[in-house]
C-alpha cells in the first residue's frame, strides 16, 4: 500500500518533470547569468593581462626588487614601491580604525536609538556623503581641513599624544598623511554605515523582543543579540570600505602632499600607490617611467585582490563560529 507522500504530487513538480530539467526560459535565464558572472571574471583577467604587458619593461629592469626599494628618481630612471606601498598600507588601515567605530555607532543609533520621525533625514544625510565627489571633499580638505588640522587638531594631538611616534611633531603644512586619512575616513563612512544599517534591521524582531522579556539592557541585546547576529555581515562591510579606501587617488593626491619618504608621524607629507599614478602617469617622460607607474598598479591590483581574499577568510571563519555557537 503507498504511503500518503508517494501518492499526492505536486501538479507544478509534476510539470517539471515532463519538461525535462530546463525549460527554454530556465535555459535563457542560466546563460544570460552565467554570462554576467563570467564577464567579471574574464574583465579581470584581461585586466591583469593588460597590466602585466605593460609593466613588463619595469619588471625586467627591476624585478621583486621594485617592491622593498624607497627609490623614486626620475633624473636616473630609478625607481622603487617601498614609500608607496607604506604610505597606502597606513592610511588605509588607520582610516578603517576610525571608520570602522563612528559607522557602527551610526548604524546603531539609526536602527535601535533614534526616534522615528530623525532616522530618515540622518540616514538621508550620511548617504549623501557617498555622492559627493571624490575631487569636492579634496578640495574642501585643502581649504577647510588642512588648515584647521594645522592652527587646532595638530597642536592638541602634539601635546597630549607627541611621546607616540604618530605625533611627535606639530604638522608645518596642511597636506600630511593625517589629512588623506581623515579624507578616507568621511568616504568610508556612508558605505560602512548604510550597509550595518540593512544588517541591524534584518536582525529578527522576535530575538530582540525576547531578549528584552528577559531583563536585557538595550546595550545587552546589542551586544549578545545583533552584533553575534550580524558580524559576518559587519566584517564583510568593513573590508568593503576599507577596499574603498585602497583605490582612492584624487582627493588622497589633492591632500597627502606627495612626498617620497617613509615616515609614521601623521603629521608629514607622504604618497599612496593610487596618488602617485594619479599625480605622475601623465607627465611621464620616459619609457620606463610610464611602465612603472603601470607596475605600481598591478602592485596595486594585487594588493587588492590579497586584502579581499583575507577578508573573505575572515568572513568564512566568523560565519562558521556564529553557526556553531548557534
Amino acid at each position: 500500500m503507498a504511503s500518503v507522500s508517494e501518492t499526492v504530487v505536486d501538479p507544478a513538480a509534476a510539470t517539471l518533470r515532463r519538461r525535462g530539467r530546463f525549460s527554454p526560459g530556465d535555459a535563457f535565464l542560466y546563460g544570460i547569468t552565467l554570462a554576467a558572472a563570467l564577464s567579471a571574471l574574464v574583465l579581470l583577467v584581461l585586466l591583469a593581462r593588460e597590466l602585466i604587458a605593460d609593466a613588463w619593461p619595469a619588471v625586467q629592469e627591476f624585478g621583486l626588487g621594485f617592491v622593498t626599494s624607497r627609490t623614486w628618481d626620475p633624473s636616473t630612471d630609478v625607481y622603487g614601491a617601498a614609500t608607496f606601498l607604506f604610505g597606502t598600507a597606513l592610511t588605509s588601515f588607520a582610516a578603517l580604525l576610525l571608520a570602522a567605530p563612528l559607522s557602527i555607532a551610526i548604524a546603531l543609533f539609526l536602527t535601535e536609538l533614534a526616534p522615528r520621525w530623525l532616522r530618515g533625514p540622518v540616514g538621508t544625510l550620511v548617504e549623501m556623503l557617498a555622492a559627493v565627489p571624490s575631487v569636492v571633499l579634496g578640495l574642501w580638505g585643502i581649504l577647510v581641513m588642512g588648515p584647521w588640522i594645522v592652527e587646532h587638531v595638530g597642536p592638541f594631538l602634539h601635546r597630549t599624544l607627541g611621546w607616540t611616534p604618530f605625533f611627535k611633531t606639530e604638522p608645518a603644512t596642511g597636506p600630511s598623511m593625517l589629512s588623506a586619512i581623515l579624507i578616507l575616513t568621511i568616504m568610508m563612512v556612508p558605505i560602512i554605515s548604510s550597509i550595518c544599517r540593512e544588517l541591524f534591521l534584518n536582525v529578527p524582531r522576535e530575538l530582540r523582543e525576547g531578549a528584552l522579556a528577559l531583563g536585557a539592557t538595550r546595550w545587552e541585546v546589542v551586544r549578545g543579540v545583533i552584533f553575534p547576529y550580524a558580524r559576518a555581515g559587519v566584517a564583510a562591510a568593513l573590508i568593503l570600505g576599507l577596499g574603498r579606501a585602497i583605490g582612492e587617488a584624487i582627493a588622497v593626491t589633492q591632500v597627502i602632499g606627495n612626498n617620497e619618504a617613509i615616515t609614521w608621524n601623521l603629521f608629514d607629507p607622504g604618497d599612496t600607490l593610487a596618488s602617485r599614478i594619479a599625480s605622475l602617469y601623465v607627465g611621464a617622460t620616459t619609457k620606463l617611467q610610464i611602465s612603472s607607474l603601470v607596475y605600481l598598479a598591478l602592485i596595486l591590483l594585487a594588493f587588492s585582490l590579497v586584502v579581499n581574499l583575507l577578508a573573505r577568510v575572515i568572513i568564512n571563519r566568523v560565519a562558521a563560529r556564529h553557526q556553531v555557537s548557534a
